[in-house]
């Protein structure tokens, strides 16, 4: 496995690391980890949209630029080897152009199908997080851990599991999280400074006051959807983002199987973030409907030329589906 990847970094002098159209904590602890582990390689973080507020915790977010660089000597995608999330990425023709032509090699955890149209190379494995792969491919490439490297990991493998309690953790996971300590990361340290991104304005509470007003309840409770139009989005994503306020929430609801946030832009997409209750684990499925992926527990979508009422009319479908098959 491992050795696929010191193919591709041999004889390098510059890698361009990409974080999809959707970052999180860890993408971001991936693409941050990477730069340290490549210490001596040339490394630019590249990421089409700016680095949500809420992310803001770790270390050197803001090494991650929106501008691509077009010379790299070849390019890492981390966390992601669907290529719908990487549209914007792929709406810049010269982007386009140079992923087809410079080699590119892929690290993701996902179960979802690599469909990337683009020749390269990748080592895809169902992990916890793309950080946790991470830490495996820089053991087996001997590749110093320093402890900077190792507080991006260990924040990459909290964010996507929860702070370590979803489903996918293994005793291998615990495994790593020891050796990151031993390496200098320190928990409570980098979880405090997470609380404190974490914290809302008394207009960001009024408005989440507001989302938790506005869900819709159907299937008698089982799935709950709160819809996110383009103003809300407009007005409110820069200071928190308005997923992050509101699924946890849902989740955690009384008899609440699937929830699901749904975001509609001017243009006619639509994305939707979904987690599913506890002992549901159906998240990655009602995502598939929509061409989308992820997590048992945690997935998302985006599809395009429809509008909030046809994506509830199919989510509504969906999971009504999926409740008949749990109860047959």
């Amino acid at each position: 496995m491992h050795q696929k990847f010191s193919d591709f970094i041999k004889d390098k002098r510059s890698i361009c690391i990409i974080q999809a159209e959707n970052p999180d904590g860890d993408s971001l602890g991936s693409a941050i980890a990477l730069d340290y582990l490549l210490k001596d390689i040339e490394v630019s973080l590249y990421c089409p949209v700016d680095i949500p507020k809420y992310l803001h915790y770790f270390s050197d977010w803001s090494r991650v630029t929106n501008e691509f660089d077009y010379n790299s000597d070849g390019y890492i995608i981390v966390d992601t080897a669907a290529e719908v999330l990487l549209s914007k990425v792929l709406e810049d023709t010269a982007a386009r152009n140079r992923l087809h032509s410079a080699p590119v090699f892929v690290i993701d955890h996902h179960e979802t199908e690599d469909d990337l149209s683009f020749s390269h190379e990748a080592i895809i494995e169902t992990k916890p997080a793309a950080a946790e792969l991470i830490y495996e491919i820089a053991l087996g490439e001997n590749l110093e851990i320093s402890k900077s490297a190792a507080e991006a990991i260990l924040q990459g493998i909290s964010s996507d599991t929860l702070g370590f309690v979803s489903s996918s953790v293994t005793p291998r996971t615990f495994e790593i999280v020891s050796e990151l300590l031993k390496l200098g990361a320190n928990i409570s340290e980098l979880d405090e400074r997470r609380r404190e991104f974490m914290k809302k304005s008394p207009r960001i509470l009024d408005y989440k006051a507001d989302l938790i007003k506005r869900i819709d309840y159907s299937l008698d409770g089982a799935l709950a959807t709160v819809h996110i139009p383009w103003d809300d989005i407009r007005e409110y994503s820069d200071e928190y983002n308005p997923n992050v306020l509101i699924l946890e929430e849902l989740r955690m609801v009384e008899g609440v199987k699937v929830a699901v946030a749904v975001k509609t832009y001017p243009d006619g997409k639509v994305t939707g973030k979904i987690r599913a209750g506890f002992g549901f684990p159906v998240a990655e499925k009602v995502a598939g409907y929509f061409g989308g992926g992820g997590h048992p527990y945690a997935a998302g979508f985006r599809t395009y030329d429809t509008d909030y009422d046809e994506v509830l009319r199919e989510l509504i479908s969906v999971t009504a589906d999926l409740i008949e098959e749990e109860n047959v």
